[in-house]
């Protein structure tokens, strides 16, 4: 049985109960059993004598090959004290993909996935002073969650991204390879971030990336390449480490969420930094968070910081799950779109519709936008890339929120609407 995945569908959960709804992530598994079939080409067998066609079996079985779409949802279900609702039942849940109610087929509590977890470290300046707190934090919460059958790794970043210690459920090599993630002063540095003109480096680009911090481009490296190799069947989530002050990243912080929901990884968002000198950028924690499935913490002490781990440990091994065979049978496994909040019955935005052309757009809203931009997507660098997703266009209708196209170009023609953002205070909108 094959279960399908579909990429950045929209999937909403309605609970017919007053709770606060979080971690909520979709996840497609392949029931291929692709490793035992490599372990038994590795073992040589005897080869059978030849048999004469007589021999052979002449009502033999045919072997049929059924192929299932089914798409399971995860996620956590807490009271307003965020404590965990253990009572759910079925008939709680109702979920949507695409603006229709799917038929749910399971629903089950509290379910014990193995973890497959991405620790990914800010080492930049900002983060001088604290990382030996995050260090230390990061120690205790591997050796207190990590089972046998847990598996996790270790990245650290600043404007590139180094891979520490890939997934292992070795606690002790974890361990290590938490030590040496460590702070390097760019040339010239003097503390508190400030660079003075020094010895000239021998590569400036190399300089300028340690002295810089590109968070988005981290966590995309770390999905695309890291938490897509993970042991398959896990709960999947990267834990961030970081002030949330991205100053040199080339991909926008939707292509980094992205590129999370693409392979069903949670981001537990942890905001800590010197306080001193820098501050921390909780709204874009918050949605980056928010937007996967995941939760933002911003620690002022030590013991916060514990109780943060604490509770992502939690959240990870308190959960249901939810499975469907969705009703669009689409198998291209293309993003059909997301819709961020609910619009208002009378609104334009309500009337809008995923897939929508850009002028279709105008129409309905029935004015130009107040605000435009055009940003490169991650798909700029796939080589050979000559689809219309390279480009983007957001725009933002005071009032209502944001849209996204796929193209990028002039607001008056082509482009596919992707993405509804409902926020009539505009707070959606990023240049």
């Amino acid at each position: 049985m094959r279960y399908r995945q579909i990429n950045r569908a929209l999937v909403l959960l309605l609970l017919v109960v007053t709770f606060v709804c979080g971690g909520l992530a979709t996840r497609g598994l392949s029931a291929q059993n692709e490793s035992n079939a490599a372990s038994a080409m590795q073992k040589p067998s005897p080869s059978p004598s030849p048999r004469n066609r007589e021999e052979l079996p002449q009502d033999s079985d045919e072997v049929i090959k059924v192929d299932t779409n089914l798409t399971n949802i995860f996620f956590t279900a807490a009271d307003r004290n965020k404590r965990f609702i253990s009572n759910l039942k079925a008939e709680d849940i109702r979920v949507f993909e695409d603006g229709q109610q799917q038929e749910i087929f399971t629903f089950q509590t509290n379910i014990d996935l193995p973890l497959s977890l991405a620790i990914l470290i800010d080492t930049s300046a900002s983060e001088e002073r604290t990382l030996p707190d995050e260090k230390e934090a990061a120690r205790s919460f591997l050796e207190n969650i990590l089972r046998s059958k847990d598996e996790a790794a270790i990245v650290s970043f600043t404007g590139e991204t180094t891979l520490e210690q890939g997934f292992t459920g070795n606690v002790d090599r974890l361990r290590r390879a938490v030590d040496h993630v460590e702070f390097v002063p760019p040339s010239g540095y003097v503390g508190g971030g400030v660079v003075v003109n020094g010895t000239p480096p021998i590569s400036g680009t190399n300089q300028a990336l340690a002295g810089s911090t590109a968070i988005w481009d981290a966590v995309w490296a770390t999905s695309e390449e890291l938490i897509s190799t993970s042991a398959e069947h896990t709960r999947r989530a990267i834990i961030l480490l970081t002030d949330g002050q991205d100053t040199s990243s080339r991909l926008k912080m939707d292509e980094a969420i992205e590129s999370a929901q693409k392979v069903d990884a949670l981001i537990y968002a942890i905001g800590i930094g010197d306080r001193y000198t820098f501050n921390v950028n909780e709204g874009s924690l918050r949605k980056i968070a928010e937007k996967t499935g995941g939760r933002a913490y911003f620690p002022r002490h030590e013991r916060d910081l514990r109780d943060a781990f604490a509770q992502i440990q939690k959240d990870l091994r308190e959960q249901y799950l939810v499975a469907y065979s969705p009703l669009n049978k689409s198998r291209d496994g293309s993003y059909t779109g997301e819709i961020v909040g609910t619009p208002a019955p009378d609104s334009k935005f309500a009337k809008l519709q995923i897939g929508m052309e850009t002028t279709e757009v105008q129409k309905v809203v029935g004015r130009f936008p107040d605000q435009v931009h055009s940003y490169e997507s991650g798909k700029r660098w796939i080589p050979f890339y000559f689809g219309n997703d390279a480009r983007r266009l957001q725009v933002l209708y005071k009032g209502e929120g944001c849209l996204i196209f796929t193209g990028g170009g002039a607001f008056s023609s082509g482009g596919e609407l992707i993405q509804i953002q409902v926020d009539p205070a505009g707070a959606c909108y990023a240049p």
